[in-house]
C-alpha cells in the first residue's frame, strides 16, 4: 500500500510518499511559505536527487496540488499517476480528550476535531486545511488522522491535572496533553527492538530535542508523564519557547510592560527560550559556535537548556520507580554529542555509565552510548514519525476494509 503522509503547518506542508509493506520511501519534501511571498517546494527522491522549485503557493490547497503534480511529473516524479496513492495519513496536532488513538477521517471525526481548535489554534486549523485539500483533490482516497497527543492519553489523572479549580478542567478541558507522541512512541519501540527486549517490561525516558523539545516517561510501553502541557510552551527550554516558568513572572511582566494577552502569548512562544536568553539565535548550532567563542549569554543558555533536561531525567526516574533506558532523538538529540554528554555526566547514581568516547562521533544514527557495564542503557535513535503515521494509516484502513479498488 502506497501512503502519502502529510504534516500541514500554518505556512508549510511536509510530505512523504512510502510503501508500508516494503517501507520503501519514494520521495519526501516540504512546501514552504504557504500564503507568503517567496514560496518554494523542496523535493527529494529515493535515489537522492533533489530539486527546489519556486512558485506562488497561495494556500494549502494550491500547495498540495503542487506537490501532487511533482510526485507524478516525468522529470521529478516517483509514481506515474495519482491513483497509485492508496491512502493519506495526516499528522494532527491536538486531539484533546476526544481522540484516544488514530482514526479514519469522516465528517463526524472532523466535527470533533474542530471542537479541539481552541486547544491548538495555530496548528489544528492548518491540519484541517490539509484534510480538506485532499478531499477535494483525491476524494475517493481514504484518510486517517494520527494525533500527537494520543500516545500520552494513558497518563494518570494525577500526572495530567493542574492545580486549578476543577471546574476549569470540566468546562475547558484544561489539563496536560503532551505532544511529539508519535516520536516518543517510535523511538521507544525501535530501541527495544534493537535490544531484543519487550517494551512492556521496560522503564524508559525519551528525550525529543529539537527547536521544540519534550520528554516522556514510558512504563510498560505506555506514557505515564510528559513535559509539554496543555500547549507546547511547558516543560524544557526550547528554541523560542520559555518552558517551565513561574506564572507570576508572566503576570508581572504583563503589568510592567502593559502587554495584552496576544502580545504576552507571542513573548513566551516566539521571543523567549534559547533565542531570548542568548540573543543569538534559536538554532543550537549557531549558539554553540558563539559559546565556543566565549559569548557568556550563549554559554548560559546552553547550561540552562542542558540542566533542565538533566533535572527531568531525575524526576522521571523517580516517577518510573527506576530507569532501564534513556533515549535521545530529534535534531539536537540525534546530532549534538555535547548536549548528550552534559545530560549524562555524573549520573552513575542511577546506574548510568556513559561512554564519552563512543558518543563523540555519533550523529544521526542508531547507537548505544552507554558502556557495557551500565545498568541503564543510553541510546540515540533517529525519529521516524512519518513511518508511525503510515503504519497507523495502514492498520486502520485494513481493519475497516476501506481499501479503494
Amino acid at each position: 500500500m502506497n501512503i502519502l503522509v502529510l504534516n500541514c503547518g500554518s505556512s508549510s506542508i511536509k510530505y512523504q510518499l512510502l510503501n508500508i509493506e516494503s517501507q520503501r520511501l519514494f520521495a519526501k519534501g516540504v512546501v514552504e511559505k504557504v500564503g507568503l511571498k517567496g514560496s518554494f517546494l523542496k523535493h527529494k527522491k529515493e535515489n537522492g536527487d533533489k530539486v527546489k522549485l519556486e512558485g506562488e503557493v497561495i494556500d494549502h490547497l494550491t500547495g498540495i496540488e503542487y506537490l501532487l503534480g511533482v510526485l507524478i511529473s516525468k522529470e521529478h516524479g516517483c509514481i506515474s499517476q495519482l491513483s497509485e496513492i492508496n491512502a493519506v495519513g495526516h499528522r494532527m496536532v491536538h486531539g484533546g480528550e476526544r481522540f484516544q488513538g488514530s482514526c479514519l477521517i469522516t465528517e463526524e471525526t472532523l466535527k470533533d476535531f474542530k471542537a479541539c481548535i481552541p486547544l491548538a489554534p495555530l496548528h489544528n486549523p492548518a491540519n484541517l486545511k490539509g484534510v480538506r485539500a485532499m478531499q477535494h483533490l483525491l476524494p475517493d482516497v481514504p484518510q486517517v488522522a494520527v494525533f500527537d497527543t494520543a500516545f500520552h492519553q494513558t497518563m494518570p489523572a494525577y500526572a495530567y491535572m493542574y492545580a486549578l479549580p476543577y471546574s476549569l478542567y470540566k468546562k475547558y478541558g484544561i489539563r496536560r496533553y503532551g505532544f511529539h507522541g508519535t516520536s516518543h512512541y517510535y523511538v521507544a519501540r525501535r530501541a527495544c527492538e534493537i535490544l531484543g527486549v519487550p517494551i512492556e517490561s521496560m522503564k524508559i525516558i525519551t528525550c525529543h530535542l529539537g527547536n521544540g523539545t519534550s520528554m516522556a516517561a514510558i512504563k510498560n510501553g505506555k506514557s505515564i508523564d510528559t513535559s509539554m502541557g496543555l500547549t507546547p510552551v511547558e516543560g524544557l527550554i526550547m528554541g523560542t519557547r520559555t518552558g517551565d516558568m513561574d506564572l507570576g513572572v508572566l503576570t508581572y511582566v504583563m503589568e510592567k510592560e502593559e502587554l495584552n494577552i496576544t502580545v504576552a502569548s507571542t513573548l513566551v512562544n516566539k521571543h523567549s527560550g534559547m533565542l531570548g536568553v542568548t540573543g543569538v539565535s534559536s538554532d543550537m548550532r549557531e549558539i554553540e559556535k558563539e559559546a565556543e567563542a566565549g559569548n557568556e549569554r550563549a554559554i548560559l543558555g546552553l547550561d540552562m537548556f542542558r540542566y533542565r533536561i538533566k533535572k527531568y531525567i531525575g524526576a522521571y526516574s523517580a516517577a518510573l520507580g527506576g530507569l532501564d533506558l534513556l533515549i535521545f532523538t530529534g535534531g539536537i538529540g540525534e546530532n549534538d554529542p555535547v548536549t548528550r554528554e552534559k545530560c549524562c555526566t555524573e549520573m552513575e547514581y542511577l546506574g548510568l555509565v556513559f561512554d564519552h568516547q563512543k558518543n563523540s562521533g555519533v550523529k544521526g544514527k542508531e547507537m548505544m552510548l552507554s558502556k557495557q557495564e551500565s545498568r541503564v542503557k543510553v541510546m540515540t535513535i533517529p525519529t521516524n514519525e512519518e513511518l508511525v503515521i503510515a503504519e497507523h494509516t495502514y492498520r486502520i484502513i485494513s481493519e475497516l476494509s476501506v481499501m479503494p479498488d
